[in-house]
């Protein structure tokens, strides 16, 4: 009882409250500004916590991480220039429903979905974190090799009609992952002699290069055209309530799923809530059965959002209870932790028992303070499309270069992201979708470096690679798992050209 009365006595001090709310509020900034994104954003803004009790230090990096997963939806939805890597299947679906005038739909969905993972996600941290942490380490190079293969398997949710075309966007994801040094050998490859591509491509001037600026040139070839229509995006009124309404009934199980899958990816360290986002969008597609989705599905942004959220405090579980980061946020939070003179692990939970639950119990303050800004925002973020695009494309491409250029302070990253801005305006007009190339770059390495620790196991053991993968329980489930998206992508695949090819026969005879 005491501790619970000291846990309440600090959430509900007035510092704490405070922290929690420039958290989130903070972190919703930083994560709908192109590259600006969670983890940037806690680096930036740790030195901050020195002058702070460690359990509101901690608190006010948690809510910039809450916060920063659902704001990358917001620049995704309204100009298609995700945030975050974690929005890129968000901006996929919310896009196009606000040109169609569905914006803050979208951004209801978006809130609501983020606030609901974000909820469960720590309610998992809070009752489970040390019992899951156990069943975290269980994952070892083989399990982890076959889930990254698992998540190329959603290559196929993220192509749209065309497959091929799909696959050479992952591969060309897979060949930037490559770039750099070898992790058998330690060369150097495909570096073509660049010294500043030694150290490899860094995700974030990557997304910012195939998103926001290749968003922002295709605008800026639009405005240049004679017949450019200069009209605005009329956005649909609709109310809160009746999206938590529409939210809770017709999508209630995607929630629930989505964020199932997004608390397990977060608890797996290495991966992090963009393959929880891109897992979850897949597996939500593979279950469509409107063929919508590509088109403005909400269901294609409640199930990213949900998962990215719940990754958080997913993410959170090894790291306090095993000391091993969930995410490379999460990594940073860690570090915060021993600078504050905290180790990470089982005793924490004893001998620091009032800071770690003031934290995570903070954390639902936190998001709550994260769904109340996001649903009062939406007015104010929806303006932004009554701006003219004149003046929104050089403020974004102004702000995705500051934050390429911050992720190492290195000018290189800039360059990074010019030339994918180049590479994506290309591949636009190829209709090769720039989604799938993130994904490649996401797995690439965790493919390489874990496919290179277990071939080192099995030829340490003697045996086969095969057999060694088939007598680990785990890596049948993540078999069985892979079988059931391929098939359930195929399925998504001919369903969507059936319901198009019953559309232009439709078309055909209303012409007649």
């Amino acid at each position: 009882m005491e501790l619970i009365a000291t846990v309440f006595a600090n959430i509900f001090s007035i510092n704490t409250i405070i922290v929690s709310f420039l958290g989130a509020l903070i972190g919703i900034i930083l994560g709908a500004i192109p590259g600006m994104n969670g983890g940037i954003g806690i680096a930036v803004m740790l030195p901050f916590t020195y002058t702070m009790g460690p359990a509101q230090g901690l608190l006010f990096l948690g809510g910039i991480y809450m916060g920063s997963s659902y704001g990358g939806s917001i620049s995704g939805i309204l100009i298609n220039c995700p945030g975050t890597a974690e929005s890129a299947c968000t901006a996929a679906e919310g896009h196009p429903m606000a040109l169609r005038g569905e914006g803050k739909n979208a951004l209801y969905y978006s809130i609501i979905a983020s606030g609901f993972g974000g909820f469960v996600g720590l309610i998992v941290l809070l009752f489970f974190a040390p019992v899951l942490a156990s069943v975290a380490v269980k994952f070892g190079p083989p399990e982890m090799f076959l889930l990254a293969i698992c998540g190329l398997t959603i290559v196929g949710s993220l192509t749209g009609k065309n497959v091929a075309k799909g696959l050479i966007a992952a591969c060309f994801g897979l060949f930037l992952a490559m770039i750099g040094v070898d992790d058998v050998t330690g060369r150097m490859r495909f570096t073509f002699g660049i010294r500043s591509l030694r150290g490899g491509i860094d995700l974030i001037p990557a997304v910012i290069g195939l998103f926001a600026i290749t968003e922002m040139v295709k605008q800026g070839m639009k405005q240049l055209q004679p017949q450019a229509s200069s009209s605005k995006i009329v956005m649909k009124a609709v109310t809160f309530g009746a999206m938590v309404k529409s939210t809770f009934t017709k999508y209630l199980g995607l929630l629930l799923k989505s964020t199932a899958i997004g608390t397990f990816i977060g608890i797996l360290p290495g991966t992090g809530g963009a393959i929880a986002s891109f897992l979850a969008y897949g597996e939500a597609k593979g279950r469509d059965k409107t063929g919508t989705f590509g088109k403005g599905n909400p269901a294609g942004v409640i199930a990213p959002e949900s998962a990215n959220n719940a990754a958080v405090g997913g993410s959170l579980v090894p790291m306090l209870a095993l000391g091993i980061p969930g995410s490379a946020t999460s990594a940073i939070m860690f570090g915060a932790l021993t600078i504050h003179g905290l180790a990470p692990g089982q005793s924490l939970f004893t001998d620091h028992a009032d800071i770690v639950y003031t934290f995570i119990i903070g954390m639902f303050v936190a998001t709550l303070f994260m769904v109340l800004i996001g649903v009062l925002g939406i007015p104010v973020f929806s303006s932004i499309l009554k701006i003219k695009m004149k003046y929104i494309i050089p403020s974004v491409i102004l702000f995705s270069l500051i934050g390429a250029y911050s992720v190492n302070n290195s000018m290189n990253d800039v360059v990074v992201a010019i030339i994918l801005g180049v590479i994506g305006v290309i591949f636009s007009k190829l209709e090769i979708p720039n989604t799938p190339i993130v994904l490649g770059l996401i797995l690439g390495s965790i493919i390489e470096s874990n496919y290179v620790r277990t071939m080192t196991i099995v030829n340490a053991t003697g045996t086969n690679l095969f057999v060694y993968v088939l007598t680990r329980p785990l890596c049948i489930v993540i078999l069985l798992l892979t079988v059931y998206l391929i098939w359930a992508n195929v399925r998504s695949l001919n369903r969507s050209r059936k319901i198009q090819q019953e559309s232009n026969i439709e078309q055909d005879v209303h012409d007649e």
